[in-house]
């Protein structure tokens, strides 16, 4: 029977210290008791034309939209793609982001699905947000966490080129497997 285990905060420092788990930057002040806190970066994608549906074969263009200081205000039914400020890496861990619990009680969903990453992962992270009324956000707040777990046994590290060293939020790139289930 295999446990589920995750590292503590104090792991998590020593491991950042050591080099075995890379967050670029990284500010003690965000350490957690068993996790770390990512900020949302100022760049969020958009679909465009959402009365349009979303065709999942398709690729679909997106714009850029700017946080600015004044914030930006998130509206119900849309998908806004973020991105954490924070550059990650493991080589050996199974990392994963949940929201913070102040996000989620004013409503705010940082991942739909995409909440467990893959061994080997590098980049910044791609977040689907998603409210459930509108709410205004700020660029730097930190909207998540990242925790790590061991793996056991064998692996085969992360190595698409679908999202592997994104440094900012990447639309959904499904449609490059459509040949595989068309």
């Amino acid at each position: 029977m295999v446990l589920e285990m995750k590292l503590g905060g104090l792991e998590i420092r020593k491991r950042v210290q050591d080099g075995s788990i890379v967050i670029d930057p990284f500010d003690e002040k965000q350490l957690n008791p068993n996790s770390y806190d990512l900020r949302l970066a100022d760049t969020l994608l958009v679909y465009q034309n959402k009365n349009l549906p979303l065709d999942m074969a398709q690729d679909r263009e997106s714009f850029p939209v700017k946080i600015s200081s004044e914030g930006l205000r998130l509206l119900p039914g849309e998908i806004y793609l973020g991105s954490t400020v924070e550059y990650t890496e493991t080589a050996d861990l199974i990392p994963g982001i949940e929201g913070r619990s102040s996000v989620g009680r004013l409503g705010i969903n940082i991942h739909a699905t995409a909440g467990f990453g893959d061994v080997g992962f590098k980049g910044t992270w791609t977040l689907e947000l998603s409210v459930v009324r509108a709410v205004r956000i700020y660029a730097g707040v930190r909207i998540c966490q990242i925790y790590y777990e061991p793996i056991v046994g064998d692996f085969i590290p992360y190595e698409s080129e679908k999202y592997q060293g994104q440094r900012l939020p990447r639309p959904s790139g499904l449609w490059k497997e459509s040949k595989e289930w068309q």
